[in-house]
């Protein structure tokens, strides 16, 4: 499993969401967003909703109907009731991500001890593929 650890800088977490989601599905893949807080939620849903008038990115809750044909849920817990294969933790609260093939955790840099914890207890294991990315003028720029 590819974990991508990104340390957001400039832009809102909602907007970098929209840009791995984008992504994400430009790939043919499905995504799960986890933040424990719903009214971050609410926010990142806002901002897929509004992502463009020609590329909006539907979305909606793990407990919704219909959630299951969803290409991005919203959900406090790492559950994909739509079968995502990647993972995308908002909140900055790194969580166990296996069953996905790919997981981002985003963190601000208040959050960077928690994240270097979170590095340092993946090391050694042979099935996880780790990279650091960090905002520098606009752009992400990969660390290690």
């Amino acid at each position: 499993m590819k974990l991508d650890f990104w340390q957001v800088s400039r832009d809102p977490v909602e907007k970098v969401v929209v840009l791995i989601a984008r992504r994400v599905l430009g790939e043919g893949e499905r995504v799960l967003v986890v933040a424990a807080d719903p009214a971050q939620r609410a926010a990142i849903a806002r901002e897929l909703w509004q992502a463009g008038p020609e590329a909006f990115l539907a979305n909606g809750e793990a407990d919704a109907p219909g959630a299951e044909r969803q290409p991005i849920v919203l959900s406090a817990d790492c559950a994909a009731p739509n079968g995502a294969s990647h993972v995308i933790l908002a909140d900055g609260i790194f969580r166990e991500t296996e069953g996905f093939a790919r997981a981002f955790l985003l963190f601000q840099p208040d959050a960077a001890p928690a994240a270097r914890a979170a590095w340092r207890a993946q090391d050694g294991r042979a099935d996880i593929e780790r990279a650091y990315f960090e905002q520098q003028d606009g752009r992400w720029v990969k660390k290690a």
